[in-house]
């Protein structure tokens, strides 16, 4: 996933140390998924947190809200999912 932060950020190895796990294609791809989405969530905390409000509005706006209450929506569900999948097993 391209991301404004992708030249900073080196994930490959946290990727290939995944992938030597005993996990399904499946398994490996979702808790990649994982920390690509808690990466992008402590990235995006650390910036909001050093702006002022207004900075913060002007930065969110530049990010497009719309694609961020997605990206939050379709990461609750997936856990909702993942919640409800293990709770059967």
């Amino acid at each position: 996933m391209k991301t404004f932060y992708s030249h900073l950020i080196e994930i490959e190895s946290v990727n290939v140390e995944l992938y030597k796990l005993d996990l399904s294609k499946e398994q490996a791809l979702h808790l990649a998924g994982l920390i690509d989405s808690s990466l992008h969530h402590t990235i995006l905390d650390t910036i909001l947190s050093k702006l002022s409000s207004s900075d913060k509005r002007v930065f969110l706006n530049h990010l497009k809200e719309d694609e961020i209450k997605k990206a939050a929506k379709d990461l609750k569900d997936q856990l909702q999912k993942d919640l409800m999948e293990a709770k059967r097993k």
